[in-house]
């Protein structure tokens, strides 16, 4: 019988921390779930990691290995394989407590519907204190979009989505490149549904020192193309204000700077607001390069 939910894990070199997430899932007091891991390329020991716990069998696990191709090719290929109606990605240094699952299956079976694309639930640190803001009390469900633009809300948030949903819209992959902003698909998910908003913690989180979270400015170097493409999709959302726009209009424009590609201006799909956003989005290039470029 297939399970309900599929925990997902992209990992790539965290066979030091991935333990504390399988050690969750073996407390979790719903079993209705399978946990597939991503195994991003990695060079250390985590296949055999991982291959020991499939041999104890405590829980159900999947692994796959594929070359590395960063946080969004994982996705891809997780979204590719998984066969359960809901999935939920919990990061290689993150866990859950230890009735999430419970929580998540509880809450889908008593509200959930092909009307909503899925779940939005909170995370915490390692002290319980929540991630940015709780969910509005006030709506039971919204976009992810119209919960930050609209609602205020601030901080990760964890998503429990349907996977039938999640399957479209995969993410690019750009030569020499290893980042796509994830949130593309979220968006053009929220172009046709909503999500139950849940106030309950579904994901314990640390930021480590290796975390993508934590090297953006970084990121943003090596990954012009990705964080270009991003960009651009973000200014042909059929929603969002103008000034929302602009702000992704700066980011075009550095990041095709960062990626030398002379065609952006042909490329934009608001020429115009492209055009005023030139000024800010060559500061922005020139601020990210020099705080970059002892890397």
């Amino acid at each position: 019988m297939v399970p309900t939910l599929t925990v997902f894990t992209p990992t790539y070199n965290r066979a030091y921390t991935l333990h504390l997430c399988y050690e969750s899932l073996m407390r979790q007091t719903c079993r209705d779930f399978v946990w597939l891991i991503i195994d991003d390329g990695s060079s250390d020991n985590t296949r055999e990691l991982v291959e020991s716990w499939m041999t104890d069998s405590k829980i159900p696990i999947r692994y796959h290995y594929q070359e590395n191709q960063g946080m969004h090719g994982a996705h891809n290929a997780a979204y590719e394989l998984i066969d359960t109606e809901l999935n939920v990605c919990i990061d290689s240094d993150d866990y859950m407590p230890d009735d999430a699952v419970a929580k998540i299956i509880n809450f889908w079976n008593k509200y959930g519907s092909e009307k909503f694309s899925g779940i939005i639930g909170l995370d915490s640190y390692n002290d319980d204190a929540i991630v940015g803001t709780r969910l509005p009390e006030h709506i039971k469900h919204s976009t992810l979009f119209d919960l930050y633009n609209k609602h205020g809300v601030k901080g990760d948030k964890k998503l429990v989505y349907r996977t039938e949903l999640t399957k479209p819209h995969p993410y690019p992959l750009f030569q020499n490149e290893r980042y796509v902003g994830l949130a593309y698909k979220y968006h053009m998910i929220d172009k046709q549904y909503e999500l139950l908003l849940m106030n309950e913690v579904l994901c314990c989180v640390e930021y480590l020192p290796d975390g993508s979270s934590l090297n953006m400015l970084n990121q943003y170097r090596k990954n012009p193309k990705g964080f270009a493409f991003y960009r651009k999709e973000l200014m042909k959302l059929p929603f969002g204000n103008v000034s929302f726009k602009f702000k992704q209009a700066i980011h075009y424009v550095s990041s095709s700077l960062m990626s030398k590609n002379w065609r952006f201006l042909k490329e934009t799909p608001s020429k115009s607001l492209t055009i005023l956003a030139m000024p800010l989005g060559i500061t922005l290039y020139f601020y990210i390069a020099t705080k970059t470029k002892a890397v």
